[in-house]
């Protein structure tokens, strides 16, 4: 067998004229992807016809959708990409704004609830204001924290990335390096505008999801969505939007009085973001796959290409830690919120019952919204063991009082473990205080958490 020519249209060529060989981005910047077929790094136009099956591609579909991956932009992603993704999808269906009727039925539901909570918590009331929010508002308000959580997911991908091109795309220097980060960063922009978007199709507040979204003390919910939920119910919507801003005030006592939560729960899902270890070679068979798939004649597919599913591969270990620490987190605040619900509603609400297990039930299974932005970025957002923990909360009260259920705030190293978890009715059940804190030192925390005072007791023997 005799070896092909130095300068013959061989492999060796190929891996010149595309430094991304062997990449991720082969398929896209090779002679057979959509950048190769317009004149990219692959240098030559394939026969299209052959490539797509006998049918003929939108070229310019396919070049506007690159081009627009490829703008310039500042920062780890093309926020206002994502943004501009997130509205378009939301606009696909009717997304009235709130009228006046229904801002006044949701200031005077949340005034009701934190007035009820008080009976159930000695945490503050901490809300400052009050907004019904149509599906473009929600995006618009939550859009500062999604980009917070977004951005170390585009940098650390880029990171990878950039570490695994060969080496003669390396030598390339920055051009390369910063196109690479260009279209992982507009990528990533145009999926999680893609989930965001559709999250706005179902959340029901602004802390439906469990993350603090919004700056802390605006309690919001959005009446087009809280609609669509009572339906089916059996039960009134003056009801349904009642029970519904109990939680939303309830999201706003928690992370209002328990000053290290937000950075917490919001941690967590940056060092998820932090910590993906790229498998290229997953990439690349993922890209591949997905690219095989393309109908050239209906743009719609090209754009799903975009948008869905680069990160739907295995987690590395680091991942693996941070959800594992987030899951728990977050279970922790849906089964408080859960608890003090049903003690502020007892009595007073007899159709609580159904709506906490239809809020359960919606947590658990987790819909459309959520699988698809779990699909886009890893990550789920539901709290798979709500159950346990609001049982383990509710438990707690009933053996040492509410002010030791809520006095477990006061630090994150005394929040019960997955262990806890396991055993719900166990937990603490030989204590009569949080463990880490003698009696003293548990008053003094949970007035700090309280209000920033002390007990007038320790004031006195300060002074002396």
């Amino acid at each position: 067998m005799t070896d092909k020519p130095a300068d013959g249209p061989g492999d060796g060529d190929d891996e010149q004229q595309n430094p991304f060989k062997g990449t991720p981005f082969e398929h896209l910047f090779g002679a057979g992807g959509p950048m190769g077929a317009m004149g990219g790094a692959g240098g030559q136009m394939p026969d299209l016809s052959a490539m797509f099956g006998g049918k003929m591609p939108d070229l310019n579909q396919i070049m506007s959708q690159i081009q627009s991956l490829m703008q310039p932009y500042e920062g780890p992603v093309n926020w206002d990409l994502a943004v501009d993704t997130a509205r378009k999808t939301v606009a696909q269906q009717p997304d009235p704004s709130p009228s006046q009727r229904q801002k006044d039925a949701v200031a005077d539901a949340l005034g009701l609830a934190d007035h009820w909570l008080d009976a159930a918590t000695d945490l503050p009331s901490a809300i400052t204001s009050t907004s019904a929010w149509s599906r473009a508002e929600w995006v618009v308000g939550t859009q500062e924290v999604w980009r917070g959580l977004v951005e170390p997911v585009a940098a650390q991908s880029t990171q990878s990335l950039s570490s695994a091109l060969p080496e003669e795309a390396r030598a390339m220097g920055g051009p390369l390096l910063g196109m690479l980060g260009t279209f992982m960063g507009s990528m990533l922009a145009t999926q999680a505008g893609s989930g965001i978007g559709t999250l706005a199709s179902e959340v029901l507040s602004v802390s439906d999801v469990g993350l603090p979204l919004a700056p802390a003390g605006r309690a919001a919910l959005l009446p087009a969505n809280i609609e669509t939920f009572a339906e089916g119910l059996d039960v009134g919507y003056d009801d349904v939007l009642l029970y519904l801003a109990l939680r939303e005030a309830a999201h706003q006592r928690l992370y209002g009085s328990v000053p290290w939560l937000r950075d917490h729960v919001l941690g967590a899902v940056k060092d998820y973001g932090r910590g993906i270890d790229i498998n290229t070679e997953a990439i690349q068979e993922r890209l591949e796959e997905q690219m095989r798939g393309v109908d050239p004649s209906n743009p719609e597919s090209v754009q799903q290409l975009l948008e869905g599913g680069l990160f739907d591969l295995p987690k590395s270990p680091l991942q693996v830690a941070a959800l594992e620490r987030l899951e728990i987190v977050l279970a922790l605040v849906e089964g408080w919120v859960d608890e003090v619900v049903s003690q502020a509603t007892e009595g007073k609400m007899p159709s609580a019952a159904k709506l906490q297990e239809a809020v359960r039930r919606r947590r658990a299974a987790g819909g459309p919204a959520e699988e698809t932005f779990a699909a886009l970025v890893g990550l789920e957002l539901r709290p798979r063991r709500l159950r346990d923990a609001s049982t383990l909360w509710g438990s707690l009260r009933t053996r040492q009082g509410p002010e030791a259920r809520d006095g477990v705030w006061t630090h994150p190293d005394l929040l019960p473990t997955s262990a806890d978890l396991d055993d719900p009715l166990g937990f603490r059940d030989e204590a009569n205080a949080p463990e880490a804190l003698s009696e003293a030192d548990f008053d003094a925390e949970l007035a700090k958490l309280l209000g920033g005072e002390q007990p007038d007791d320790q004031q006195r023997d300060d002074g002396e």
